[in-house]
Order: structure tokens, then C-alpha cells, then sequence
């Protein structure tokens, strides 16, 4: 679990030598997210050659980070690809298994008691490749990583969407797929389309009401869910200095929100506060020694104009408590006029439950400023009338927040302290409803929103706002109150308000914990024996994709022609479907059952070109790989937006999809795609989305001639007979054409180690 602070300080002093390479082959300042980025590179590369958002550049990250429910696929393939030990530090962390149902002690046991087989198989394979294991109740992964391992002007890439949650401190880190970790643990360069940079200034300074959590919630609005794509977003400017590293950590988590490859501050004197906070002194000193790496150069913060992509202006004097939603996080309301918004577009005002915690929002600054509220509640003679949980994210945040009573508080007026994972922020809630068909409302502290993410239910309208804005409707249960000038009537009657959160970025006495919780692997793993039962329905030894026949594709199907938002939720379900995430035959039964037919309007209904019937989608894919038959799903914008799970893209390879065309793609799924050997195209003109009908013959023509920047074409025979053909475009260069033509990324690194 200790750094090793000889490998931070390699990385200063790359850093030192490369930034003024940089500046003398460019001729120009370097932002933060310049330096950081060129001072990873992999091996020789030339600088003058990157173009942001169109070139692919090789980095070599520092360290890799996985979550559980993806680290089982990510390791299944490491396993395959013949290699002894991880090239670079590299842990897991037990933390999405764990389903919320009564309270964190029970919770813990019943999943250790169901998962047992998962963890043991990823205790073990941590042990024998030198990676450090984080055990279930140790926390989440983006809070363990910050508490931990994060340092700035360091470069990570985790397996879950929202690992730029390091970027608090100050670290590019950037979600990916499995087979990407597999690439960096394998020592291989890690490949990145060379970010566009979008830079928010902000200026002012947070008061009262107004948290770091609604800063992204009114960037999540300017730019949607889509606007931060192939972008690094770098926050900066007076505002960004008054800003905790917790609350960095916050915005550069929800980033993933908008699509952003990652989101960064520059360091300052809050980022060295938390290290020595954290008990890493000797990190805080290095970072102080190479503040001036750590920065953006001071003409890019007098001139942000010439520097930035694009730029966003937010005066905190002015910021407003945000609530997003429902259905999307980047449907961002004002404070000041959420309770018209709730009238007049019938969301049901009545509030069921108020969640806090998760990933995004479990420091210990978050959980003082909403015990605060809840503290006052009980002064107050308030009760919570919202069903209210507390999620902390690490065994040391809850360690520390019980031991100072924060926790005792939040009892006080009926909260429910939830194990330290993910619980309901990704589905895994066995929520208690009566008629889960009627509207209702729920606000959480989370990241994201989709319908049904939280609870399964498309009744749910789901909200997302601050740990404290959360606290205070929960303690109202009234989606229409403002607690900035509503009163509430208290048990005796009398009318009260809530005064101002209150809260500290550290603990008075300094944080604590018994059991952090983590394992660290064997010094000698090659006498450590990895067991997969060959009849357990939660891990499969995986075979490898077979590879491209050297033709065009022709004579594809139709799958599912998929109509408006299709996140890797709808591609990929998480909740009861996490427990298949080592096992890809069995997961890939959830295959695209959460899209939309064009044709029907139905989810989970598509025709089967082979007997004229409609079935579920898995199903029909079956009958057409059964019958030796490629197919085709054709998708709308942003198609695999969300999570980074590799399980969206592992599916419909192993079923038997052979193309994937779209109106637009979400940067990791795109890239998930293409490790896999799966084609990923998009339409030239997106009206030829239109031309696409349900009984279509498919042909994919150009294949042989594969090569960067060259259009192929899209032939389709209708059942009447007639043939319309269009192109289509591809993003591909020569390496993952190589991908393309092994069958996938990880058939070449086998091929490379034998």
C-alpha cells in the first residue's frame, strides 16, 4: 500500500526534462494537462505531430486501478496473454458487488457469503501477478485511490468511467476498458487520442448553500453529455485555489458526465493539506519542490483564450445550488427554480429517498456539512420524513466519521449507514417499494441518473444534487422546498429553518482507521495456483476472438436498429447482472435488452430475420451465431455513453455482431470496440440512419483495402429487392487496424509474449 516514492520522484524529474523539450519544439507556455501528458509519453514520439482530437499518441501511465466487477474480464485476459507479474503498480478494489439492502454490516456479510467464489478468485490472482488487493468493505475505488495512491502530475487509467476523480489531486486518470489495463499491466503502450482541452476558469468563492459538487452540475449543463468528449477539461483560476482536494476530486469525478476523457486542477496548497492529511508527508514535499511542473505556465492563466479549445467562465460569488434531472445528469436547474420545474413538469414533488455518499461525494467535508443539517434537525425538533442512507467511501473516512460522531448524528434523525461501496449509485439497491409502477422521486449524491440506474425502475425520476441539498429535502421530503427560504413546521408546531451547512476538509485529530482492509500479493507468485471451476456460473476461462477471414462482411443482419440514448446501461445492464461479469456467456444474456427498437418502440424486442417472429435480443443473436450468420447494430449519437465497462463492447463480439455503426460514439466505448475486433463505424451523413430498414441483408464493402482515413461502404439489399448504398466512416489507424485484423487487441499481445 506505500508509495514508492522513487518512482514519483522518476516521474518529477521526466517531467522536468520533457516539459522543456516541449516548450522548445512547440515554442509556446504548456498548460497542466501539456505537461503531464507529454512527460508520459511512450517511448520517442514526436510533439509537433499531435493534433488535439484527430492524432493517437502512446503514453505509458504510472499505475492502474480496476474495480471488481470489471477486474474479473480485465484479469481473465491478462491471464491469457501469458505474463508473469504487472509491469506497473497495479491494484483491485472490491467494491461494486456489494448489494445495499439493510445496512452495511449485514449488507457485507450476505456478499461475502454470494461473492465468495469472485473474491477469492480475485484475492488470488492479485497474489500471483504482484497486484495489491483491496478486500469487500475496503471502499471505493476512486476514494481509496485518492486517500492512497493518487500524486500529482502523475497519469493513471483505471477500469471504471469515473477514475478522473484523481484529478482532485492534481493526476490525469482517465476509465478505460479492461483490455487498455491489460495493455499498461503488460508493460505495452497505452493508446489515447490526444485530447482537445477545454479550460473552465473560475473565479470567486463558495459560500453557504453552494458546494464543488455544483460546479459540475452547471458545467454538466453548459456542456451536456456529449460536450466533453475527447477532452481533457482543467479547471483553474482564484476559484479553483479555494476549493478543497476533496472538492476537486468531486468535479473531475462527474466529469465522466459529460464525457470528458478526464478533468484536472493544478496543484495547490489544499492538494498539499490533503497529503499530509492522508499521512503521505513525504509526497506532499516532492510536489511542493516541483510545484512549477504541476501548473499550467502563468501566460496560459493570464491568456486562457489562446491555449484552450474552448473556455467556460463561473464566478462562485455568483454559483447557485444546482439539482440535475430527471433521466440525465446535464439537465441542471437552479435552486431558485427547481420547485417550478417539479410543478410544471409533473415530476412527483413527494420526496421517497435521499441518498449520500457514493464516489463522488463520501470525504469527510461532505459527510460534516450534511451531518450539520441533520445535527440541526434534531436541535430543531425536525425528523427526516424522506428515507435517508449514508454511503461512506473508504473504511477510513467511516472510521474517522464514527469516531467523531458523525455517524451517531446521522442515526439521530433515521439514517441508514450503508456498507462502504457502491450500492445504489450503480443498481446494486434491493430498494423497498409497494407498487415499483408508480412515479416517484428520489435525489442522490451520485453521478449519474439514467432511468432505472439507481433502483431498476423506469417509475423512478431521478435527481442529483450535493450531499447537503440531498439532506435537507430528505429532511422535508418535499422536492418543492428551498432550504435557502422555506420554513419547516417542527414536532411542536413551531415553523423553523435550516441555517447554513457547516463542515471541515479534514478531522481535528487527524484520520484513522483499524483495518484498511488491504492484501498485499506475494513476493514470488509463480507458485500461486489461480482456480476457475469449469462449471461455475460466475467465471469462465475465456477463449480468444477469432480473427478477420480477410473479406468483406457480407450477408449481416439486422440485430437491432437502436433509437435514441443507448448507454453501455442499456447495452451492458449492471445491478443483479454484476454477478455474471467474470462469466461472458452467461452476462452476454443482457445484451442490448435496455435499447430501444427503432422499429417498435419496445426495448427487448427485435425481429428475427430467420423465422419472420419477434424475440429478446440476446436470443435472436443466438439463433443468428447458431446459423453462422454475422449481424449489425446501427445506433444513434453518443451510442455508449457511461460506464467504461468492456462487457458492452465483449457481448456482441462473442454473440456474433461484426459491425456496430452509429450516428456518433462515446470516446472508451469506441475504443472498447476496437480492442475487442469488433468494426466501429459511423455514418459519413447521418440521415443514411434513416435508409436502415428491419428486414435489411447487410454487406460491409471495402474491407480488404483497410486503411487510415478511407471511407467504407455500406451496401443494403431491402426485401423488396432493391439495393441503396452509402459510406460510412472509421477512426481507425494502422495498429487497431491490426486489432481488427488478430480478432483483437489482446490476440497480438499473446501472439507478441510467446
Amino acid at each position: 500500500m506505500a508509495f514508492d516514492i522513487e518512482m514519483i520522484k522518476a516521474v518529477y524529474a521526466r517531467m522536468g526534462e520533457r516539459i522543456e523539450a516541449a516548450r522548445k519544439v512547440l515554442g509556446r507556455p504548456l498548460t497542466l494537462s501539456e505537461k503531464i501528458l507529454y512527460s508520459h509519453l511512450y517511448k520517442d514520439q514526436p510533439l509537433a505531430a499531435f493534433e488535439r482530437g484527430k492524432t493517437y499518441v502512446d503514453f505509458a501511465p504510472d499505475r492502474v486501478a480496476m474495480q471488481d466487477a470489471t477486474a474479473q474480464m480485465a484479469l481473465l485476459q491478462f491471464m491469457s496473454a501469458g505474463i508473469p507479474k504487472v509491469a506497473v503498480p497495479s491494484t483491485v478494489h472490491c467494491d461494486h458487488l456489494i448489494l445495499a439492502k439493510t445496512g452495511a454490516k449485514e449488507d457485507l456479510k450476505v456478499a461475502n457469503e454470494t461473492n465468495k467464489e469472485v473474491y477469492e478468485f480475485l484475492s488470488s490472482v492479485s497474489n500471483k501477478y504482484g497486484i495489491g488487493f483491496w478486500k469487500p468493505g475496503a471502499g471505493i475505488i476512486h476514494q481509496v485511490v485518492l486517500e492512497n495512491y493518487a500524486f500529482p502530475g502523475g497519469m493513471m487509467i483505471g477500469t471504471d468511467s469515473h477514475t478522473p476523480n484523481a484529478g482532485g489531486l492534481g493526476m490525469v486518470a482517465i476509465g478505460v476498458g479492461g483490455a487498455d489495463a491489460v495493455d499498461v499491466m503488460a508493460g505495452m503502450a497505452w493508446e489515447l487520442k490526444m485530447p482537445k482541452l477545454i479550460g473552465v476558469k473560475l473565479t470567486g468563492k463558495m459560500s453557504g448553500w453552494t458546494s464543488a459538487k455544483d460546479v459540475i452540475l452547471k458545467v454538466a449543463g453548459i456542456l451536456t453529455v456529449s460536450g466533453g468528449t475527447d477532452a481533457i477539461v482543467e479547471y483553474f483560476g482564484e476559484g479553483a485555489d479555494n476549493i478543497s482536494a476533496t472538492g476537486k476530486g468531486t468535479i473531475c469525478n462527474m466529469g465522466a458526465e459529460i464525457g470528458a476523457t478526464t478533468s484536472i486542477f493544478g496543484y495547490d496548497r489544499h492538494m498539499y493539506d490533503y497529503l499530509v492529511a492522508t499521512g503521505r508527508q513525504d509526497v506532499a514535499e516532492l510536489a511542493e519542490q516541483h510545484k512549477a511542473h504541476l501548473r499550467s505556465d502563468d501566460d496560459v492563466y493570464a491568456n486562457p483564450e489562446k491555449y484552450f479549445d474552448q473556455l467556460i467562465e463561473i464566478n462562485l460569488d455568483e454559483l447557485e445550488p444546482h439539482i440535475n434531472g430527471p433521466y440525465t445528469p446535464d439537465l441542471a436547474w437552479p435552486l431558485s427554480k427547481f420547485a417550478d420545474a417539479v410543478r410544471e413538469k409533473g415530476y412527483p414533488a413527494k420526496l421517497e429517498v435521499g441518498l449520500i455518499g457514493s464516489c463522488t461525494n463520501s470525504s469527510y467535508e461532505d459527510l460534516t456539512r450534511a451531518a450539520s443539517l441533520a445535527k440541526q434537525a434534531v436541535d430543531k425538533k425536525l425528523k427526516a420524513k424522506a428515507e435517508f442512507t449514508i454511503t461512506p467511501g473508504s473504511e477510513q473516512v467511516r472510521y474517522t466519521a464514527e469516531r467523531d460522531g458523525i455517524l451517531g448524528v446521522f442515526d439521530q434523525i433515521g439514517g441508514v449507514v450503508l456498507a462502504n461501496a457502491c450500492g445504489p449509485c450503480i443498481g446494486q439497491w434491493s430498494r423497498h417499494v409497494n407498487d415499483p409502477n408508480k412515479p416517484n422521486s428520489i435525489i442522490t449524491s451520485f453521478n449519474r441518473n439514467f432511468a432505472k440506474r439507481n433502483d431498476g425502475l423506469s417509475s423512478t425520476h431521478a435527481f442529483v444534487a450535493s450531499p447537503e441539498i440531498v439532506t435537507a429535502f430528505a429532511i422535508a421530503g418535499d422536492l418543492t422546498f428551498n432550504p435557502m427560504k422555506d420554513k419547516l413546521i417542527n414536532e411542536d408546531g413551531q415553523e423553523v429553518m435550516l441555517d447554513e451547512p457547516q463542515g471541515l476538509t479534514a478531522p481535528p485529530k487527524g484520520y484513522a482507521v483499524e483495518d484498511a482492509g488491504y492484501q498485499a500479493p506475494a513476493e514470488d507468485g509463480s507458485k500461486v495456483q489461480v482456480i476457475v471451476s469449469p462449471t461455475s456460473d460466475r467465471l469462465q476461462i475465456l477463449e480468444p476472438f477469432k480473427p478477420w477471414e480477410g473479406t468483406d462482411l457480407k450477408g449481416l443482419k439486422l440485430l437491432i436498429k437502436a433509437k435514441g440514448k443507448c448507454t453501455t446501461d442499456h447495452i451492458s445492464m449492471a445491478g443483479p447482472w454484476l454477478k455474471y461479469r467474470g462469466h461472458l456467456d452467461n452476462i452476454s444474456n443482457n445484451l442490448l435488452i435496455g435499447a430501444t427498437n427503432a422499429f417498435n418502440g419496445a426495448t427487448n424486442s427485435v425481429k428475427n430475420q430467420l423465422t419472420g417472429q419477434y424475440g429478446e435480443v440476446p436470443a435472436v443473436q443466438r439463433a443468428y451465431k447458431a446459423a453462422g450468420i454475422g449481424s449489425i447494430v446501427v445506433g444513434d449519437e453518443n451510442y455508449g455513453e457511461g460506464s467504461s465497462r468492456e462487457h458492452a463492447a465483449m457481448e456482441p463480439r462473442h454473440l456474433g455482431v461484426r459491425v456496430i455503426l452509429v450516428k456518433s460514439f462515446a470516446r472508451i466505448h469506441e475504443t472498447n470496440l476496437k480492442k475487442q475486433g469488433m468494426l466501429a463505424l459511423t455514418f459519413v451523413n447521418k440521415e443514411d440512419y434513416d435508409k436502415i430498414q428491419e428486414d435489411d441483408t447487410i454487406d460491409v464493402i471495402g474491407l480488404t483495402e483497410f486503411t487510415p482515413g478511407k471511407n467504407l461502404t455500406i451496401r443494403l439489399t431491402h426485401a423488396d429487392g432493391s439495393v441503396e448504398e452509402f459510406p460510412v466512416k472509421h477512426t481507425y489507424n494502422e495498429q487497431q487496424i491490426g486489432w481488427f485484423k488478430a480478432g483483437s487487441a489482446l490476440n497480438l499481445i499473446a501472439a507478441k509474449g510467446k
